[in-house]
């Protein structure tokens, strides 16, 4: 090859030196440092120069080695225009998808929250984790969906050192999520294991709602549905559990990654207790507690509740429950069935009106003969 032949580039690549394009990541030392830019020797590449926003927040000092990202390959003087804070932030993406693909668990602290979920960086790199990534145990249980209520209960993580997976990294969409829930999948589904239907935990209630109680029993999410918390009727399960409450209850179902919960079936069951002193064809008497289109629910003893079917008010088949009870008044009734598997009792309003029409008129015939 003659000497006037031979071009820049035939001389790059017998010296292997490539030549700079954007975006690329080189490694270069500090030259000098001025009020306003660094300059950077970048060896083969001649020199480069990061401009102090460009910089980020490290402390430079000549002659120290730095990485940096070409943003210009060649101005018009001959430098490249390079970045510090470019040159960082790729690396970071690049261990982030690294991060990514191992399925790794970290720990985060997030910097700040919205209604939404938690706000972190890491590696340089902004990124989120939404409100239905949390763990049972950091999850904001409210009533109402009160968003004030969330925010205060998001802001209280903050600092908070968690232990997530990242659940998606996107570099061309700038977009970084986070899972708590995924960092502890395995260990949940190995606890899971360990427990079955029947088998009584302790837990620690994490929210109580119009329909029931959240509790975390040792990081799994349990849920005390409203039916399941008293043998009572339960109008408002604020007033037998409160957030934060240690409590003993009973697995009654195992759905995917959540437990159903009972509170009422630690204890015995006072109806069928109660029950006992009921029997068909016994007239009773009772409190009507709620009045329906398709009858009354009449409180015959503090745990049992019977039902006097619109059938079973009047021989008249127009009849309106309304019209016959009030609330909270008291009535007699007769009893003609009990169905101890299904709990329940079935009264009879106008068999009872009978049975007290028909006991007068035998006594007057009793009389009658006495004479």
């Amino acid at each position: 090859m003659s000497k006037t032949s031979v071009t820049m580039d035939d001389l790059l690549a017998e010296h292997e030196i490539k030549q700079l394009k954007s975006g690329d990541v080189i490694e270069g030392t500090v030259n000098n440092i001025k009020k306003h830019e660094i300059w950077i020797d970048l060896g083969a590449n001649g020199l480069g120069v990061v401009m102090r926003r460009e910089v980020g927040n490290q402390e430079l000092q000549i002659g120290q080695e730095v990485m940096t990202s070409v943003i210009e390959s060649e101005m018009d003087e001959g430098y490249a225009l390079l970045s510090m804070r470019r040159a960082a932030k790729d690396r970071g993406w690049d261990e982030l998808q690294r991060i990514h693909e191992s399925g790794e668990i970290i720990s985060i602290k997030p910097y700040d929250a919205n209604r939404g979920g938690l706000l972190i960086e890491l590696e340089g790199i902004r990124g989120f984790l939404p409100v239905s990534q949390l763990s049972a145990g950091n999850y904001p249980r409210v009533s109402g969906a009160d968003k004030d209520e969330i925010l205060q209960k998001l802001n209280q993580l903050t600092s908070k050192e968690l232990k997530v997976r990242i659940l998606d990294v996107n570099r061309k969409d700038n977009k970084l999520i986070f899972s708590e829930k995924e960092a502890i999948k395995d260990d949940i589904q190995q606890r899971f294991t360990k427990l079955g239907v029947g088998a009584e935990v302790e837990g620690v209630v994490t929210g109580v709602i119009d329909f029931g109680a959240f509790v975390n029993v040792d990081g799994i999410e349990g849920l005390i549905h409203i039916s399941e918390i008293s043998w009572e009727r339960v109008e408002d399960p604020r007033k037998y559990v409160k957030t934060g409450d240690t409590i003993k209850a009973k697995i009654i179902a195992i759905d995917k990654d959540r437990l159903s919960l009972s509170l009422k079936q630690m204890q015995e069951d006072p109806w069928l207790k109660e029950v006992q002193s009921f029997k068909t064809g016994d007239t009773v008497e009772g409190k009507i507690t709620r009045i329906t289109p398709f009858g009354a629910f009449v409180q015959l003893s503090p745990a049992v509740e019977a039902l006097v079917h619109v059938s079973e008010m009047s021989d008249d088949e127009s009849v309106d429950p309304e019209k016959i009870f009030q609330l909270n008044e008291n009535k007699k009734f007769k009893v003609i069935d009990i169905d101890l598997e299904g709990r329940k009792i079935a009264l009879s309003l106008k068999d009872s009106k009978k049975s007290t029409a028909a006991k007068p008129a035998k006594k007057k015939t009793e009389e009658k003969a006495d004479k």
